[in-house]
């Protein structure tokens, strides 16, 4: 039996900063591995979710040089949970930016979650910039998608957590719970605000892995955090992430040629599996792993396993020809 791949060990930036953005906004960034390696970004999830230390070991410091970044808003970017001039079309103006930072002609890809969303959007307005794409839990931002999520679908797998979820809303407005949501997340009332940011959170973390996961769980008592996850995620889906209605969808035509990894849980209740396999039809390119025993995190044995296979083989590919060449 081969043996499943974890994270590489831990490691610290070599480099962090700031990127004025502009329409006030700072993001900040942080770059691992080797200068001048193999050059590589990661988008993380939610949005609003941030970067972590353990994001920066999916890739071999040795080959590779990433860009990760706070995507507005969130983690150590500012405004802490601001919600102006933060759509996706700034998010990509922002990878942009970074991109030429890093002195990156091209770059690979590698987003998970809302990051799939994020890198789809770049990488279909930017193919020419993409190396690779790697994308993990598939995530359209669609009106089904959303629905399954917050109106039917997973409260019927979790009706208890469902349950703690729509006790923060009266009964009259729970025909729409992200509209509800939004109109506490962003009211004047400061309790009201953590308390839902709170709920909002929970629901999310404690639907996204196949079994509990108690550090994932506990990531809503963060305060700080909760509020930037929730109102971020929370004024993305309430405006359909600005993308149109199957935009990715109609748009893959544009990855063709762009080699590419598609790695989902059998199991992902928050993204069903049927939006990746379609992802997997209109882009042949990738390869597609379907992953039994998994749910939506990266963490999952399954998961990870695929990923690092994944950044290690394109590693090895742009090595090899680096030395025919």
């Amino acid at each position: 039996m081969t043996e499943l791949r974890t994270l590489y060990p831990a490691i610290e930036p070599y480099e962090t900063g700031i990127l004025d953005a502009g329409d006030g906004h700072r993001v900040y960034y942080e770059r691992v591995g080797r200068r001048g390696g193999k050059p590589a970004v990661f988008l993380h999830g939610g949005p609003g979710g941030g970067i972590s230390p353990s994001h920066r070991r999916l890739f071999d410091p040795s080959r590779y040089d990433v860009m990760l970044f706070d995507q507005r808003g969130c983690g150590k970017s500012t405004p802490h949970a601001g919600l102006e001039d933060n759509t996706t079309w700034h998010l990509i103006a922002d990878m942009e930016r970074l991109r030429v930072l890093a002195g990156a002609e091209e770059w690979m890809v590698f987003g998970g979650s809302w990051g799939s969303t994020l890198g789809l959007a770049y990488a279909e307005m930017y193919p020419h910039r993409v190396s690779e794409l790697i994308l993990r839990g598939i995530f359209m931002v669609s009106i089904a998608e959303l629905d399954w999520f917050y109106r039917f679908g997973v409260s019927e797998i979790f009706p208890d957590k469902w349950a703690l979820f729509k006790a923060q809303i009266p009964e009259s407005e729970r025909w729409d719970m992200i509209a509800a949501y939004r109109r506490r997340l962003t009211g004047d009332d400061a309790d009201a605000r953590i308390r839902a940011a709170r709920a909002w959170t929970r629901w999310e973390c404690e639907t996204s892995t196949l079994l509990p996961d108690a550090g994932l769980a506990a990531l809503y008592r963060d305060d700080e955090y909760a509020l930037a996850f929730a109102r971020i995620e929370n004024h993305y889906f309430s405006h359909g992430a600005w993308l149109g209605h199957g935009q990715l969808l109609r748009d893959a035509h544009r990855l063709r040629g762009i080699p590419g990894v598609i790695v989902h849980g059998r199991y992902d209740l928050p993204c069903p599996a049927k939006y990746a396999y379609a992802l997997h039809r209109f882009w042949p390119d990738a390869d597609f792993h379907l992953i039994d025993g998994a749910g939506h995190a990266y963490s999952e044995p399954g998961i990870l396993d695929q990923l690092i296979r994944a950044t290690d083989r394109f590693a090895a590919q742009t090595s090899a020809i680096g030395v025919e060449g």
